[in-house]
């Protein structure tokens, strides 16, 4: 099944892309590698999830924010390719979570978005992973992901 008709059947729905707002692009593709900036967790044009995960929200909570920026970085990359169905898989990922100092739980936080990408691509979903926290993140912002995809060329 097409990424795209996978995240209708879970009830999800790629948002607007978000315009960047400093000196970059959301995304560069060199050949076949489409690298994507780092995305937050915005809704409507608006920034979830402001504040900690170990302070003001939960690890689940946390996740939430990883999936939210998870449909974040797919809305970037079908700007870009025009099409989901032109990944061909999931190579890496970095996940900053904005985290109190004793916090430790950052891969778990960072499920949320993992779990996401494997649902729609499978096997060709899973991918190598770094899950590091943070004494701050833009807008205060609780995970901020940044990701390379192997595309068509």
């Amino acid at each position: 099944m097409h990424p795209e008709e996978k995240l209708r059947a879970m009830g999800l729905e790629l948002p607007a892309p978000f315009p960047p707002t400093a000196l970059y692009v959301p995304a560069v593709q060199v050949g076949n590698l489409l690298f994507v900036s780092g995305h937050g967790p915005v809704k409507d044009g608006k920034v979830q999830f402001i504040g900690k995960v170990g302070r003001e929200w939960t690890i689940e909570q946390g996740q939430e924010a990883a999936r939210l920026t998870a449909l974040n970085l797919l809305a970037s990359v079908k700007a870009v390719l025009g099409d989901l169905g032109k990944v061909r898989r999931v190579v890496k990922l970095l996940g900053m979570v904005n985290c109190t100092e004793e916090f430790t739980q950052t891969p778990q936080v960072m499920n949320g978005c993992s779990e996401l990408l494997i649902a729609l691509w499978g096997d060709l979903g899973r991918h190598a992973r770094s899950a590091v926290g943070m004494q701050a993140l833009p807008n205060g912002m609780a995970v901020e992901i940044e990701a390379i995809f192997e595309v068509e060329a």
